[in-house]
């Protein structure tokens, strides 16, 4: 009974493979290129699957990741296409542009040119604005906002940022210019009245904002009363104007992105974990001021894998730094230490932490200074005749 029930829900696969037996070997134009005979494929716009062939794009991919776009009734190859040829996009180079973002075919052209004349002012070259698009096609082809986009650039070149930082923001903080130009203009005089009540001069006030934005341009799409409950938590829990400038600084501004609960919650998991006192842990967070960053769970994960290789409470208090690592990089660098003979658990962790970079320099003096010989070679000998 079971295999008639079967049998009886698959009558058009047999037909299917009949119709496909009795098919034509080859279709016209798009012999070079496999297609499918599903349900979706039969309502895919074949226009708009045989424009993607014209330009080598692979169809599969798009049926794969965003199968709805071929089923739009309007779309625009041609013009889009036409459109980064025009900014010295080469036959690759748009292909792979559309293979990525191939809802870039539904935007409408005049959008996507409006898109070019702006993001083409913040860049110095046609090869740099190609560099571009290719790399973060998504937000190149999030034409909404246009009318703030523009003025949000005019402001942060009035502001005093770079086209090149300015560019950046265009391809990993989209989301910053969908915000009217005067809600962003309230921020920066919120972050500029802040900086001036925590002791910062007048003088260094405009240095400090750009190196801020630069580094967290995301720091725009804080609220103003998130800003002063944080402000007034860390006044709170002892920590000077001066102090807290300090931690803003080291945090690049993600210190605002935190609410009280949270930052409290990293107090306690750390004076638990430290058995401190108050000062005591203050001191720890101005050496470190990612504890305040990090949830208690996050903390507990590497104090244990710190732990796991030896190292004990009193080396991490010692420098507290090397909680910003994670506990992968740890058992990688301490393996690397190893190999020379170097036993972290009995030494200073200042090797094991900071950026790859400075670790690397101080693994490359530890190998040296293992290497050297214990003479100098081209000292003279003292040989009595």
């Amino acid at each position: 009974m079971l295999w008639k029930l079967l049998m009886r829900s698959q009558p058009c696969k047999l037909c299917s493979f009949r119709e496909m037996l009795s098919a034509p070997r080859y279709k016209p134009f798009l012999s070079r290129f496999p297609y499918t005979t599903d349900n979706q494929s039969n309502k895919e716009n074949q226009r708009t699957v045989e424009k993607l062939y014209k330009f080598s794009v692979d169809i599969r991919k798009i049926r794969r990741l965003k199968g709805w776009v071929l089923l739009e009734d309007e779309t625009y190859v041609e013009e889009i296409a036409d459109i980064l040829r025009q900014v010295g996009a080469d036959e690759t180079a748009v292909a792979n542009i559309l293979e990525r973002c191939p809802e870039a075919i539904v935007c409408s052209p005049a959008a996507v040119d409006t898109q070019r004349e702006l993001w083409q002012s913040v860049c110095k070259s046609k090869e740099e604005l190609v560099k571009l698009i290719e790399q973060f096609p998504e937000s190149f082809f999030t034409v909404k906002h246009q009318e703030n986009q523009k003025l949000n650039i005019q402001f942060f070149q009035e502001l005093g940022l770079k086209n090149v930082v300015i560019s950046r923001f265009l391809t990993t903080a989209s989301s910053i210019f969908r915000n009217p130009t005067e809600k962003n203009k309230e921020m920066i005089r919120i972050l500029q009245e802040s900086y001036l009540n925590l002791g910062g001069s007048e003088a260094n006030m405009k240095v400090w904002l750009l190196k801020l934005l630069s580094q967290n341009p995301f720091i725009l799409l804080n609220s103003p009363t998130a800003i002063k409950e944080t402000l007034e938590f860390l006044q709170e829990q002892g920590f000077t104007n001066f102090e807290i400038l300090q931690l803003l600084s080291k945090l690049k501004g993600f210190l605002f992105q935190l609410c009280p609960r949270s930052i409290q919650n990293s107090i306690s998991f750390s004076k638990k974990a430290f058995k401190c006192t108050d000062h005591d842990l203050k001191q720890l967070i101005l050496k470190c001021p990612a504890l305040l960053y990090y949830s208690g769970p996050v903390l507990e994960e590497r104090i244990q894998g710190l732990l796991k290789e030896g190292i004990s409470i009193t080396q991490i208090r010692e420098t507290p730094m090397v909680l910003e690592l994670t506990p992968q990089i740890v058992q990688y660098r301490v393996r690397k230490l190893s190999s020379l003979g170097y036993r972290i658990k009995d030494g200073h962790l200042a090797n094991l932490s900071g950026t790859k970079k400075e670790f690397e320099a101080n693994f490359g003096k530890i190998q040296a200074k293992k290497g050297r010989p214990l003479f100098n070679p081209v000292a003279p000998l003292n040989v009595e005749e």
